[in-house]
């Protein structure tokens, strides 16, 4: 089934935000916003949990090409340590809103929790990137994003397996921990025995 295309029946600058990286012990959180034209229509975009990398790919340069508008922000380990991970992806969803060069109408936030920092109207939709256009886009962009980050990490530390688990608890990223302990990139304020019953999500 196609996903909606607009929230609101005026024709508005609706903005669709997601973040990706929550559950991850390792790595920031990442955010994405996205304006489309008006009834803007792609059978093809779909929450990123459903689609492959090689399709989330293909369709992040449609969403660059077809977007009015679109940004990717991300916030550290560090600052995920210091403010918890909820308020971080806030606060990432907002510095993404923050870098559009046009400035929304409407938010379109997938989730329930949300705390606008300009001043725009906004929906929190749970199963947001499975409803609407804007929203499944920004999902597809945060993951690119942050996948191909986490790959260039790897590369620094390959014994967590970073390019494969992207920073999730996978089996083999706890074997390594376990071993080697935490890297500069791993979230302190995540303690692995409660990270251990998180979905490996990737």
């Amino acid at each position: 089934m196609a996903l909606r295309s607009h929230f609101s029946d005026v024709p508005t600058l609706e903005c669709g935000c997601d973040e990706v990286g929550r559950g991850c012990l390792a790595g920031p959180v990442c955010a994405a916003a996205v304006i489309f034209p008006f009834d803007y229509a792609n059978d093809e975009i779909n929450d990123s949990k459903q689609l492959t990398a090689a399709r989330r790919e293909l369709l992040r340069q449609i969403i660059e090409r077809d977007a009015v508008a679109f940004a990717v922000a991300e916030v550290s380990e560090r600052k995920i340590d210091e403010i918890n991970i909820l308020n971080a992806s806030i606060l990432c969803m907002n510095e993404a809103v923050g870098q559009l060069s046009v400035r929304p109408e409407l938010l379109l936030i997938d989730g329930n929790r949300f705390k606008d920092q300009w001043q725009i109207p906004y929906h929190c939709i749970v199963k947001g990137d499975a409803t609407y256009l804007s929203i499944a886009a920004a999902s597809i962009l945060a993951k690119t994003y942050r996948d191909a980050l986490m790959t260039r990490l790897d590369a620094e530390y390959p014994a967590y397996d970073w390019k494969s688990n992207k920073g999730y608890p996978s089996p083999k990223h706890i074997a390594a921990v376990k071993q080697y302990g935490l890297s500069p990139y791993h979230r302190k304020s995540f303690h692995l025995k409660s990270q251990l019953s998180l979905t490996f999500d990737v």
